[in-house]
């Protein structure tokens, strides 16, 4: 669709921002980026963090800068938190500055455990201790972090500014093919993933030193291959469930798109009905300026 309307691509996939990470987050090949120009891929370390805000301040420059050149900026991706912060606007905290604060957050999650620390979450911030489960450490830390250097809950976060909501002319499309044919393709490339090296991929990841609670290490299927590399189950087990959790999260994707307003949904079953979802795309992209 890029090239057939001179567009450029702003990825909004939490996960493929991620160096090292090709296979398990699907990212974009060589010569499909030479086909189109596309951003916000592959440029943060895979020990590293990036922000919801951070996303919304450097797609919001891409855009300037791609019309700018007399171009049509597509944003495409599976991230709906990006894609409504970006095209609803929404409130975000200061970004916390006491690295002291973490340190120590972190030093109590060592002495006394993350379940009372979701505890003390849950005291302060009801909403994010609801959102965030007891077993996930890094996100309670950042909880408690926005919370001490702040004074304003970490939910915050996804307060909307309606101010802002009607920044861009847009048309917003979700392309959602029947569940059955979805499930059959979360499972062949699930197959495809683990034929072509992902374990691999993520044993790599290990020796570099990424921690496992690190940001990338989230991302679906390689929390679960990490697991089976420190010998939890074993790789047939592990496919099985990242197959699980791919579907859960297609279903969650679902979810939250539905709860968004403006989006055509759209149902491709076939080669021959993506062909004429993609020529109906087009058509209306021509008409926005």
């Amino acid at each position: 669709m890029a090239q057939q309307v001179g567009g450029e691509v702003i990825s909004a996939d939490s996960m493929q921002i991620y160096q090292g990470m090709e296979i398990g987050t699907a990212k974009p090949t060589a010569e499909e980026r030479a086909r189109a120009p596309i951003h916000l891929i592959d440029f943060v370390p895979p020990d590293g963090a990036y922000t919801v805000a951070e996303f919304t301040r450097d797609a919001a420059r891409l855009i300037e800068e791609i019309h700018g050149r007399g171009r049509l900026p597509i944003v495409a991706g599976g991230t709906g938190l990006y894609l409504r912060a970006l095209t609803e606007g929404f409130d975000f905290p200061p970004p916390p500055t006491g690295r002291g604060v973490r340190e120590r957050l972190w030093a109590e999650v060592e002495e006394i455990g993350s379940q009372r620390m979701h505890e003390r979450l849950a005291a302060v911030d009801p909403v994010a201790a609801e959102r965030i489960a007891p077993p996930d450490a890094r996100r309670i830390v950042r909880a408690l972090e926005v919370y001490e250097l702040t004074g304003r809950p970490f939910s915050a976060e996804r307060d909307v500014d309606a101010e802002a909501a009607a920044k861009y002319n847009c048309a917003k499309y979700v392309l959602s093919p029947p569940r059955r044919s979805l499930f059959n393709r979360v499972e062949s490339r699930v197959d495809a993933m683990m034929a072509a090296g992902w374990l691999d991929e993520v044993r790599a990841l290990v020796a570099a030193g990424v921690p496992s609670d690190a940001q990338s290490m989230q991302a679906i299927g390689y929390r679960r291959l990490r697991e089976h590399l420190d010998g939890q189950r074993d790789l047939d087990e592990t496919a099985r469930l990242i197959k699980r959790d791919t579907r859960r999260f297609a279903k969650r994707q679902i979810t939250w798109l539905r709860g968004s307003e403006g989006y055509s949904w759209l149902a491709p079953a076939g080669e021959a009905a993506q062909r004429a979802c993609v020529a109906m795309i087009v058509t209306q992209a021509g008409r926005i300026g």
